[in-house]
């Protein structure tokens, strides 16, 4: 295959010849979504090793499950979900920090769309995964990728009320941190 028609080749013959064990399309294919799947590990973990780690993961568990992709969905979205995934199983493996559970359930925490527009997203990353471990995953879970806390209870092995006291600690920490960062 040579270099310009590595760039228009479609997603399902890619895939297909992958399949077919054609590393140069195995090659394609990881550079085509790298970039954007680094960022996905990125906002999982605080550490560009640690990403890099999850990414490495992620894609051998694309490629050895490449065959189940059924073509229903967007390919970039089944690819997702797998790094998410991973950075998910990398978190519960690493738990390298035991959080007090403090209940927040009546904190309320006002609009902060006005200072959150002045801000990149980076720099809300950033800040985000400066909270508590636990607190900014189920944050980065409800928030970013849309699970309700019946799903993040069973992906991080722990109740709907921890979800949901975990998601107002990170709420508040964030406000606190936002705070301090604008006056």
């Amino acid at each position: 295959m040579n270099e310009e028609n590595k760039h228009i080749i479609s997603e399902a013959e890619l895939i297909a010849r992958c399949l077919a064990g054609e590393r140069k399309c195995q090659e394609i294919l990881y550079r085509r979504f790298a970039d954007k799947m680094y960022n996905v590990s990125l906002t999982y973990t605080n550490d560009e090793d640690e990403a890099c780690d999850i990414l490495q993961e992620g894609f051998i568990k694309v490629f050895r499950n490449l065959e189940r992709f059924s073509f229903e969905g967007s390919f970039e979205g089944w690819i997702r979900r797998i790094i998410v995934n991973t950075a998910l199983e990398f978190y519960r493996k690493k738990k390298r920090e035991k959080e007090v559970m403090e209940e927040y359930e009546n904190i309320s925490v006002p609009n902060m769309d006005t200072i959150l527009e002045k801000m990149n997203a980076e720099d809300v990353i950033k800040m985000v995964n400066l909270l508590p471990s636990k607190a900014a995953m189920v944050l980065k879970l409800f928030a970013i990728e849309g699970y309700n806390h019946k799903e993040i209870a069973e992906i991080m092995e722990i109740t709907e009320g921890t979800s949901k006291s975990q998601l107002n600690r990170a709420r508040f920490l964030f406000k606190e941190a936002m705070i301090k960062r604008n006056g």
